[in-house]
Parts: structure tokens; sequence; C-alpha cells
């Protein structure tokens, strides 16, 4: 049981380190390095959540596919004109407003304890294994939104190399 706990607090440690490395770096390709640090933490709690199979889509498609992309349209984008750009917009107020309110919500949470989670019970388990039980959620409930995100990707990917084409 031991090591079930060391892997979790493992792959959070190094989910959260990967996540605060990702918005503190100046350079954009050390934040998407971070990001593929942060991926591969969540990989393995889904591991530990015998979830193989979004641990294998979380490996091959986000850290393996996803991210080369990233990197491929950051090194496509010019960075020196956008290191030379305003790093902050000024809108410190509006960042302490969002910090004070996440620290209320954990100040409640630890405030309320474990009465604050109110779990439905487990259900049953349904016929069919990990793979299908995902697809039909995904290509059920949330297909739509899937789509949604899909063309935005794209739109964002295409958007980025005419841009970076117009400099070159």
């Amino acid at each position: 049981m031991w090591v079930d706990a060391f892997f979790f607090y493992l792959f959070a440690a190094i989910t959260l380190t990967g996540a605060v490395l990702t918005i503190t770096r100046r350079n954009a390709v050390h934040s998407a390095m971070s990001l593929i640090l942060s991926l591969i933490g969540v990989a393995g709690l889904f591991l530990l959540q015998r979830a193989e199979f979004l641990f294998a889509v979380q490996i091959v498609l986000y850290v393996g596919g996803i991210m080369v992309l990233f990197l491929f349209v950051i090194m496509l984008v010019n960075l020196d004109q956008a290191a030379r750009m305003r790093q902050f917009s000024g809108q410190w107020w509006l960042a302490l407003a969002c910090v004070l309110a996440i620290l209320a919500e954990i100040v409640y949470v630890l405030g309320r304890g474990s009465r604050v989670f109110q779990f439905a019970p487990p259900a049953p388990p349904a016929q069919g294994g990990n793979v299908e039980q995902v697809a039909d959620v995904l290509f059920k409930q949330y297909l739509v939104p899937f789509e949604l995100a899909s063309i935005l990707l794209l739109a964002a990917i295409v958007g980025s190399v005419i841009m970076a084409r117009k400099r070159v």
C-alpha cells in the first residue's frame, strides 16, 4: 500500500514541478520541455489508476505528437521579436484578486475537511474494457466538444505558420 502512495506523490510532484516550470520559464522552448515533464507526470497518474489506455494516449499523442508540434511551431515563430515585446500588461490587481480567490478556496476546503466532498457511490463496472468505455463517452456524449477542440487547434497551428511565413 505504501508503494502506491509513494508513486502517487512522486508523479504528483513531477506534474506540479513541470507545471510551475512551464509558467515561470522565460524561454518558450524551456517552457514546452517543462510541459512535457508535466504531461509525463499525468501519464504516470493515469497508470496508477489502472487506465492503461489513457496512459498510452497521454504518452503517444500528447508527449509524442502534440508537444513535438508545439516545439515545431515555437521554432517557426520569431522569438527574438517576441522577447523584445512588453512581457507584462500591468494588470497585477487582477492577478492578485485571482490569487486571493484561490487562497480563499483552499482555506475553505481545509477548514471544512472531508465534509466538502460528498461523493456518489461508485457505479458498477460496465461491460467491456477501458478502451470501449472511453470510446463510448468520447464519441457519444462529447463528440461536438472533441471536434471543436480539434478545429481550434488546427486553426491555431495554421495561423502561427502563416504568421511565421510573413516574417521570413
